[in-house]
């Protein structure tokens, strides 16, 4: 039993709108007839307001970073074909970048040992943290082999889509490079304080930045590890956690053989969490399907990993 938001008549069973969230009955249940405020009858462009990003609006108006600047992704905007799909274009960069870098310089296996000129180019040092684009660069630059970047592909692929689809497409631009970068810039701030010199590439710290944002979101959301094993995404995040912890207590920022970025990684997953608090009253879970069938509510469903 419920009253109707518009009438105020006693219903049996009740409608939600899925645009507005209000109760009402069969009479009122219609946005046109409840008189929804997410229904825009002046839109030039349309009966229906453009679906809003979780961030708040879908022309910058009270959106996360409407102070910074509007959202280029609105409809009409520059960059409204991309839309909901930065994830991919991501991807995509780091591809591009895995393939430019090997063709630049071929046959370099390790960046460590490989030429001076690839290392300035895509490689984040802590001998020269003034290499401002590095910072960029090294979140899509990876390892020779598949292993680094399929990985860190994976992660994006499953956990980014969401996390985009959650703080809409220009929030999550500023969260998936400014994470990377500050990820990347705390790893090399730990080894000049531990007096170890490293270089860093890969986009981990981006990645395990949307795990941490998810983690706080949606803490039940189950991930299929080896597309196999489900698990809470809390606990995974807690596992990625105590290891990171381990391996920079260990003395070894980046460990001869597995060249893992700890700090970058706990860097990167910290960011996430803080960022995931900030937003998690800001954003709404919409009305989705499961990747693995059936309905999902806010703090359930499942996706693949």
């Amino acid at each position: 039993m419920a009253n109707c938001d518009e009438c105020g008549d006693e219903t049996n069973m009740p409608y939600t709108c899925n645009r507005c969230g209000g109760k009402f009955c069969g009479t009122h249940r219609l946005p046109e007839n409840h008189d929804c405020p997410g229904l825009q009858w002046n839109d030039p462009q349309g009966v229906w307001a453009e679906e809003q990003s979780a961030s708040g609006s879908d022309d910058g108006d009270g959106g996360l970073l409407s102070g910074v600047t509007a959202d280029p992704f609105r409809r009409g905007g520059p960059l409204a074909y991309f839309r909901g799909n930065m994830t991919y274009v991501f991807l995509g960069l780091m591809w591009v970048t895995w393939a430019l870098q090997y063709f630049i310089v071929p046959n370099v296996t390790d960046i460590q040992a490989g030429s001076q000129a690839w290392t300035d180019i895509f490689a984040l040092q802590s001998e020269h943290p003034e290499y401002v684009w590095a910072w960029f660069t090294s979140i899509f630059s990876h390892a020779p082999s598949l292993y680094h970047i399929a990985g860190n592909s994976i992660v994006i692929f499953f956990f980014g889509r969401l996390v985009e689809e959650y703080v809409g497409s220009r929030d999550y631009i500023f969260l998936f490079l400014g994470s990377g970068v500050l990820a990347g810039l705390g790893h090399i701030g730990l080894a000049l304080v531990t007096g170890e010199p490293t270089a860093l590439y890969g986009a981990s710290g981006a990645a395990l930045a949307l795990m941490g944002v998810l983690t706080i979101i949606r803490p039940n959301l189950t991930v299929l590890i080896y597309f196999i094993i489900p698990t809470p995404i809390w606990v995974l995040t807690g596992l990625y956690a105590l290891i990171s912890v381990t391996g920079i207590l260990g003395g070894n920022i980046m460990p001869g053989g597995a060249n893992v970025a700890h700090a970058a990684h706990l860097f990167g997953l910290v960011l996430g969490l803080l960022y995931g608090q900030y937003v998690k009253d800001k954003v709404s879970l919409p009305r989705e399907t499961s990747l693995g069938g059936g309905r999902r509510g806010g703090g359930g469903g499942r996706g693949p990993f």
